[in-house]
């Protein structure tokens, strides 16, 4: 292909885009981000010269197919310029995680990690699990990969340090020991059953455990316990020794220990049939706090070190790298990622890739649990293919539906009603895409209007309408949709659309289409069997009779799994805004009353509804409560003006 031919060809436009920017372009470092005709980002790239690295796309023939369908697409190029490689670096993995490009490998992941936090601005540290941010003095200890090795780990150490889990608010309310001091778990600081210098200890004791020094302290414990047995003090020998167990037990759970390294990560990726499944290790103080596998989105011709090197960017994004990480495979940004690393986290950061040792065994147990998990995962995605092709097959559908967007409703007599959407695709649920939609009323129950369309007039919701409730769901999520790409060029619109229920949601769920003008998207009702027997599902669709189809059909099992799934999101949903509703005051609703005023006058009456009770100069007496706020509490229980 020459020049003249790119010009002419489907790539001409783009390429025209790029040429006209060159002359503007600087030689400096800088990202550019190529653009499509609506203003989505196709591409997000970083370069050592901008001016350099962007004149390669106006050279198709030499551009692998992915890109020269980006340049074709590409109708506008916008750069920023930064002073370092380093820092067009960081910012080009910012921008990938924000903009999500379609054309960048993606690592699909808003997950934060588990910690365990000693906090220390309190006379007796409380230990306990932390998420988010670091607003309070404390040590961090971690990441953890799940909650569960978290909460393994909080236990153990409890019954090895004895240290205080509660909250200070309980901590400086407690008359008598809690359930943990009986079941050893706790010193009880709280009542003074023990000092202050003698907790101190325990906690140094803790931290020094935590950052690897667990042999010094398994001795010391040994230690007191064989002098507690040689003095007959059997009751404190026996103390000693579940305390020595309860640490053994942290450690008897690793798989692989990295005593003599200390803090890293360690990174391997495994790529087969066009898919890459990588497994990131977190190792702690020569403790293994566990694993986690990720699938990045990437084209199938990009190969294992460019979805490697564009992974560990992104994972790094916003999280707090360790001193050390170790990859299966060395990457073009190695060093460069290092130093941006190094500079973002205050210390340096290696970023190695050992060939031999103690520190090559992590990694090849890494790589075997990388190559073993999306082995599992290519299975189950083809077994998943295969139920979504056989959904295609049971509803007439054109072909088998990449995204499916299944709806329920849960509610207790219309109360903290709740609507929830799960969605499922090739690769089982998107847990990622659930939405939740709290059900607000009639104000709500009409349809955004599309293209073309009026206000409609929004029926009445009232308690336990579940037609009412669906028609809100339904017109939020795609009034929504429709206001925001108007185009339907996005994923994020579903192939089919299921519906718990039968007829009655069927029809609704059509009103709502029908007002927005969406009649290309198929939705079927799936409504329980006779005294709600599963296996025994009838589905509704347009211009259909209701059908079942056969109790041990594997296609029917698959759809109850995804409708229980709903159910099962949407009950979680409704407790937790009904356990949210049993906990809230009356005083939550009063305007001009904060945390503290709140705090104060539930001191001093023991209950909101005290308050509510409360004449005007009791308010008045309540410390910290002014006449003009005593008002207006006094105004909003009992009406007046």
């Amino acid at each position: 292909m020459d020049e003249t031919s790119e010009l002419t060809g489907p790539g001409a436009a783009g390429v025209a885009v790029i040429r006209a920017a060159l002359a503007t372009l600087p030689m400096g470092p800088g990202v550019y981000r190529m653009l499509a005709e609506d203003g989505s980002a196709l591409y997000v790239g970083k370069a050592r010269s901008l001016k350099r690295r962007v004149t390669s796309y106006t050279q198709l023939n030499r551009l692998p197919i992915r890109l020269q369908r980006m340049v074709a697409e590409t109708r506008t190029l916008e750069v920023v310029t930064t002073h370092t490689e380093g820092e067009a670096l960081l910012l080009e993995i910012n921008l990938i995680k924000r903009l999500m490009p379609r054309y960048n490998v993606l690592l699909r992941d808003d997950k934060s990690f588990p910690y365990v936090a000693l906090f220390e601005d309190h006379p007796y540290p409380q230990i306990a699990k932390h998420r988010g941010a670091r607003d309070r003095k404390a040590s961090y200890y971690g990441p953890f990969a799940s909650a569960g090795s978290v909460n393994q780990t909080l236990t153990a150490l409890q019954r090895g340090f004895l240290l205080r889990s509660c909250a200070d608010t309980v901590f400086n309310n407690r008359t008598r020991p809690c359930l943990l001091y009986q079941i050893k778990r706790c010193s009880a600081p709280c009542v003074d059953r023990i000092s202050a210098e003698a907790y101190a200890g325990l906690v140094r004791q803790a931290k020094d455990f935590l950052a690897g020094r667990s042999r010094n302290i398994q001795a010391q414990f040994a230690a007191s316990m064989q002098t507690a047995s040689e003095a007959r003090d059997y009751e404190t020998a026996a103390l000693f020794r579940d305390r020595i167990r309860a640490l053994t037990a942290i450690q008897a759970r690793q798989d692989i220990n990295l005593e003599a390294i200390g803090d890293a990560d360690v990174i391997a990726a495994h790529h087969e049939g066009g898919y890459t499944g990588i497994q990131v290790f977190f190792f702690r103080g020569g403790f293994n706090y566990g694993n986690r596998a990720y699938y990045p989105k990437h084209d199938k011709q990009q190969d294992l070190v460019e979805v490697l090197n564009a992974f560990v960017g992104q994972f790094y994004d916003e999280r707090q790298p360790p001193r050390q990480i170790l990859l299966s495979n060395d990457i073009p940004d190695r060093e460069l990622l290092g130093e941006a690393l190094s500079e973002k986290a205050g210390y340096r950061v290696r970023i190695d890739v050992p060939e031999r040792g103690e520190k090559r065994k992590p990694v090849e147990h890494a790589l075997a649990n990388a190559r073993e998990a999306l082995a599992r995962r290519m299975a189950e995605s083809g077994a998943q293919q295969q139920h979504l092709e056989g959904v295609a097959r049971v509803f007439g559908l054109e072909a088998a539906p990449r995204r499916i967007e299944v709806y329920d409703n849960s509610h207790i007599g219309g109360t903290q009603a709740l609507g929830a959407m799960v969605v499922a695709g090739p690769e089982g649920f998107a847990k990622n895409q659930y939405r939740k939609f709290n059900i607000r009323g009639a104000a709500e129950a009409a349809p955004a209007p599309g293209p073309g369309l009026a206000e409609a007039p929004a029926p009445p919701l009232t308690g336990g309408d579940d037609y009412a409730m669906l028609r809100e769901v339904l017109s939020r999520r795609f009034g929504r949709a429709l206001r925001e790409d108007p185009g339907r060029t996005a994923e994020t619109w579903p192939d089919l659309v299921l519906i718990d229920g039968g007829q009655g949601q069927l029809s609704v769920a059509q009103e709502v289409f029908a007002e927005l003008g969406l009649h290309d998207i198929p939705v079927i009702g799936i409504a329980k069997g006779p005294d709600r027997d599963a296996g025994r599902e009838r589905f509704f669709m347009p211009d259909r009779a209701p059908f079942q189809l056969e109790p041990r059909d594997p296609i029917l099992y698959f759809l109850q799994r995804l409708r229980d799934e709903a159910h099962r999101f949407a009950i979680g949903g409704h407790r937790q805004r009904r356990s949210a509703a049993i906990v809230r005051s009356p005083l939550d609703d009063v305007a001009g009353i904060g945390p503290r005023r709140k705090k104060a006058l539930l001191m001093h009456f023991g209950s909101g509804q005290a308050v509510a009770r409360a004449g005007l100069a009791d308010l008045e007496g309540v410390s910290g409560i002014s006449k003009a706020v005593a008002k207006k509490i006094y105004d909003h229980f009992h009406g007046g003006g």
